[in-house]
């Protein structure tokens, strides 16, 4: 269920239009809280909406109320829930979860047998992750193709992943399994 005067669903290009207000957001919130959000430019925001890889919220005054996205790793051995972004006046309303239930949802339907991974150092995608069955991991289950990687370079922590060789950092590794797994609760979320 979206929350109340918010629509959540899978991106379209005409959404491309946000790509630039989501990209200073995820910059502005990255530096006022001090964490390790990696930014992301315009472009590659516009390039996860063409490939079908996006979720957006929108607003019933047609601004945009928040962003994430999902990647593929290892030939579809992984896929990340990445970039996760609620604007300001939305917080709070649960845009974000409904945004995650739904990123989750669209990557699970295209690649079913794939690992699901986040990196976080948000207490909130915690419990979010926690909910849909989500497992906290040492960085060496979850993808290590160095692309990945590299879109921590602008991360504040990057130096402190480089440091420990990209086995270690300060954001939390979590990972989804499907085979098997009992816990898979989009309904509770």
């Amino acid at each position: 269920m979206d929350p109340e005067g918010v629509i959540i669903r899978k991106a379209r290009k005409e959404d491309a239009k946000y790509a630039a207000q989501i990209a200073e957001e995820t910059e502005r919130s990255a530096i006022a809280r001090g964490s390790g959000i990696s930014k992301r430019s315009p472009e590659s925001i516009i390039s996860k909406i063409d490939e079908g890889k996006a979720v957006i919220a929108i607003a019933a005054t047609g601004e945009w109320a928040g962003f994430s996205y999902f990647e593929v790793w290892a030939a579809g051995e992984f896929i990340s829930n990445s970039g996760l972004i609620v604007a300001p006046a939305f917080r709070k309303g649960g845009v974000a979860r409904a945004i995650k239930k739904k990123v989750f949802s669209l990557g699970r339907r295209k690649y079913p047998d794939a690992k699901v991974f986040s990196i976080t150092t948000g207490l909130a995608i915690m419990k979010l992750n926690v909910r849909l069955g989500f497992e906290p991991v040492t960085y060496n289950e979850i993808t290590q193709e160095p692309a990945f990687w590299q879109g921590c370079r602008s991360c504040v922590n990057y130096e402190v992943l480089k440091s420990k060789d990209f086995r270690n950092c300060l954001c939390t590794a979590m990972l989804f399994t499907p085979k098997g797994n009992k816990k898979q609760r989009l309904a509770a979320l």
